[in-house]
């Protein structure tokens, strides 16, 4: 026997339902029928008072006596609703005989159909069904999609449904009307449907921060407007698990700069997010981490404000924190490091220069963002102001993917290390002894591994 359910969504204006019971669990059954036109017939000795007050207000008819088996004449669906199993085997069995649908609360062996729980926005339901195996989730799921699919929902259905009809009505070609749907569907509601001069109005550009790269890390927010843009511009280096995370229907345009490699300027990233803001697209800029931590956001925004165009930025988890927490680091220790300093091995013009002399202090950990190809150029700079060949760190490439790796070596073996796959983050100091973290991590093409021993 099958267990796979027929999803289809019922008319049941002008049709005879009938509940058996009108408890608390029958209110919302009989709520929901009625709501959907349904001539809702109710038999129950007791009724609680919004199913006296819906009956009272001819919404309903309730009688008020117990269920008899002439009750299922004429009805095209029952819901037995009650504290009684036996009563609802009855129920079912005669609804069985006499091919009429039957739901028994709580009770999915004598359920020919199953509640859902659904998201309204008017003519657009979203339904949501476990068969009857664990509703709660179902009840969870749709709160997600709540969030998701916001009130403008509704009147933008409707909106879609007028455009559709319309076509339909002038006799538009079915190639012609199935290509103008189409990109009428790629555009998401922002607070409501756009129409007439609101439509042609510049459109808002959010800056995303896609975290590290694992897309459980995402915000629900940056989630929720790369399932809703128009158009994402991503950097290079964000994983592809996010941008798997993009709506069907996004454009996505790669606008990565690659050192060494032929790729968009500065000046052309902000010519494409100023074209598209002005053609009315709901832009999203994804940048990898947190993208006011050595990201381009700030030439961005400025280029922005310069252009009157509205932005805002959806913080990510920045690199540094994921970093330390796939090597298992805390970045400050009250006995090892009472300052942490973020620094990027990596300037617009190629040049790489730190005071070095105050920044490499026993007591501070430092997060080297972007280092490259730099790693003997960082390990002498380190060197050269004092700080011990034995000093510890730890590099984490590709940080909460699939292709994560982590090597822990000291400052004297750091001038000899290849370099990973990009993006990678270079951690020095105390907090990353190996003393309290396990040794040694792999990596190389072929099966070739580099394994270094671990700082005592």
């Amino acid at each position: 026997m099958s267990e796979e359910l027929f999803a289809a969504f019922l008319k049941l204006d002008g049709r005879a339902c009938l509940v058996v019971g009108a408890g608390r669990i029958a209110e919302t059954k009989i709520e929901s029928l009625a709501r959907c036109g349904a001539r809702v017939r109710v038999v129950a000795p007791q009724a609680t008072e919004a199913v006296r007050a819906m009956a009272g207000a001819s919404k309903i008819v309730w009688e008020q006596r117990p269920y008899e088996p002439s009750d299922l004449t004429g009805v095209f669906l029952v819901v037995a609703a009650t504290s009684s199993r036996e009563l609802h085997e009855r129920i079912f069995a005669q609804a069985r005989r006499q091919g009429i649908l039957c739901n028994a609360v709580d009770e999915p062996e004598r359920c020919d159909f199953y509640y859902p729980a659904v998201v309204r926005r008017g003519p657009l339901q979203i339904a949501v069904s476990t068969s009857g195996r664990a509703p709660l989730l179902a009840q969870a799921i749709r709160k997600e999609l709540e969030k998701q699919y916001g009130p403008e929902y509704g009147p933008w259905t409707e909106e879609l449904g007028r455009a559709r009809s319309e076509m339909l009505a002038s006799g538009v070609a079915p190639e012609e009307r199935l290509a103008r749907l189409q990109e009428l569907c790629t555009r998401r509601p922002a607070g409501g449907t756009p129409s007439g001069d609101d439509a042609a109005a510049p459109g808002k550009i959010w800056f995303i921060g896609a975290g590290p790269g694992d897309p459980g890390l995402l915000t629900r927010k940056a989630w929720q407007l790369l399932q809703s843009a128009d158009v994402v511009l991503h950097d290079a280096l964000v994983s592809p698990e996010i941008l798997h995370e993009v709506g069907p229907y996004v454009r996505l345009i790669d606008a990565g700069k690659r050192c060494g490699k032929h790729s968009a300027t500065q000046q052309q990233i902000h010519e494409e997010l100023i074209a598209h803001s002005h053609a009315g697209s709901k832009v999203v800029r994804l940048q990898g981490g947190d993208p006011l931590v050595f990201g381009r956001a700030g030439e961005e925004m400025a280029a922005l404000r310069d252009a009157g165009i509205e932005f805002e930025v959806v913080p990510g988890v920045t690199s540094a924190s994921a970093a330390a927490a796939a090597a298992q680091i805390s970045l400050t220790d009250r006995k090892r490091a009472s300052n942490l300093v973020f620094l990027s091995a990596h300037r617009c013009q190629g040049d790489f220069a730190a005071d070095w002399a105050s920044l490499a202090r026993p007591d501070s950990t430092l997060a080297i963002y972007m280092p490259g190809g730099n790693y003997d150029r960082i390990a002498r700079e380190l060197l050269d102001v004092g700080l011990p060949p034995a000093t510890p760190c730890v590099i984490v490439s590709q940080a909460s993917t699939p292709r994560q790796l982590i090597l822990r070596l000291d400052l004297c073996s750091l001038a000899e290390t290849p370099e990973p796959p990009a993006p990678a983050l270079l951690l020095v100091g105390e907090v990353t002894r190996a003393e309290a973290i396990e040794a040694a991590a792999a990596w190389g093409e072929g099966g070739e591994s580099l394994e270094k021993e671990p700082v005592r």
